[in-house]
């Protein structure tokens, strides 16, 4: 791939997104190129040209041939380790649902986690008489030993489950998991963490992680069609999964090599073309020379993230080093309608970004993906000048 992101948008050619679009959001729900999603439709395709087959016969071995090229993706030792799902609040909720937690338990997380797996944790943490705790993580950060050593202060003898985000959705900030991983190990604490945003766009190297339970998304930033997660479990761990959905894989009649596969993967009916694309996804990556696609955009990430803070003159959250975000840039903004803004971006600039509301203080998330150049972060920014003075109080 010849020149930079920054430097031109020929990738935006491979991309489904309307023309007429500013696309700053791929962070909620992804975009697939247009290869990975005729792919894709080419698996719908053949599953209705002979459903029997391909649902009754051909399920187990499309599945597994789908799942090795996720796992040496994200340097998994075992295929069998990972089962796809729909996404990673189901692969969260799967965990929740499943872990025996008794009257008294603690479930520790941060106050940087998604609305959806705070929901899941609070429901099931209600249901069972034990406690969902969101350490406050204040801004800015400063130091990774800082988010660690605040958060593990949280720790109690009653805390059963350390529940963290790798990439935070409200405030797109890179934690650093491993050491708290390390620890909880240490102190037998079931580590769950919720890594939506982190496959495609920061290295993976789950083996190395050690996490007992990784729910991650591949319709994020693998650019795979919507619909297609995963969850990871430690081998030592799976036998404390159940399935959401009880189904043939149950007391499964012909028993494959795995229980966690069998009672995880069968859910009776449904497409399975989106997790059958993830290798073309994959495969997408390779061909357009992924990695450097990746640098483009963190760096246009910090020009965003330089231009924003001229305006608005508010500091940025973390500290500008690439340990700390990677395509997706949380830049807070003066106190002002959230809605409002939201609504006159899209509607007088056709600019789609989402204005974060979060612990009362707004904030502008900024993704960057392959098809953006640094002409869309230049027309957010004259938006942004001519809106802010107009929506202030008093104006």
């Amino acid at each position: 791939m010849k020149g930079t992101v920054l430097e031109q948008s020929n990738l935006r050619d491979l991309f489904l997104l309307r023309p007429d679009i500013i696309f700053l959001n791929h962070g909620s729900f992804g975009a697939c190129p247009r290869p990975v999603f005729e792919q894709y439709q080419k698996w719908q395709l053949e599953l209705e040209r002979q459903p029997v087959e391909f649902l009754g016969r051909r399920f187990n071995e499309l599945l597994r041939a789908a799942r090795e090229p996720l796992a040496k993706y994200l340097q998994v030792a075992a295929a069998n380790d990972l089962v796809y799902v729909p996404n990673a609040t189901t692969a969260i909720n799967l965990v929740a649902r499943s872990l025996q937690l008794q009257p008294g338990d603690e479930v520790l997380a941060t106050d940087h986690e998604y609305g959806a797996a705070d929901r899941t944790w609070r429901f099931v943490c209600a249901k069972r008489g034990a406690s969902y705790i969101n350490h406050a993580l204040p801004l800015p950060l400063t130091s990774h030993e800082q988010i660690v050593e605040s958060l593990w202060s949280g720790v109690t003898p009653r805390t059963r489950v350390l529940f963290i985000s790798h990439i935070t959705s409200p405030t797109a900030i890179i934690f650093p998991i491993k050491e708290l991983i390390r620890r909880a190990r240490e102190a037998n604490i079931i580590s769950v963490i919720d890594g939506a945003h982190a496959p495609g766009q920061i290295p993976l190297n789950l083996s190395e992680l050690g996490a007992d339970f990784y729910a991650g998304n591949c319709h994020k930033w693998m650019l795979s069609p919507v619909g297609s997660g995963f969850l990871y479990a430690r081998k030592e761990m799976q036998s404390l999964l159940e399935p959401l959905i009880v189904s043939w894989g149950w007391q499964a009649e012909k028993p494959g090599t795995s229980r966690f596969i069998d009672e995880l993967e069968w859910q009776g009916t449904r497409d399975i073309a989106a997790y059958l694309s993830v290798p073309a996804a994959i495969q997408f990556m390779a061909e357009h020379d992924w990695a450097q696609v990746q640098h483009a955009c963190h760096e246009l990430a910090r020009y965003t993230r330089r231009k924003i803070s001229e305006l608005t003159e508010l500091e940025p959250i973390t500290p500008d080093w690439s340990e700390w975000y990677a395509q997706m840039v949380a830049l807070p903004l003066p106190s002002y309608d959230a809605e409002i803004l939201k609504a006159r971006l899209y509607d007088e600039f056709r600019i789609e970004v989402p204005i974060v509301t979060w612990n009362g203080r707004q904030f502008v998330r900024v993704s960057i993906q392959g098809y953006n150049t640094r002409a869309d972060i230049d027309a957010l920014m004259n938006a942004l000048a001519i809106l802010l003075p107009q929506i202030a109080p008093g104006s």
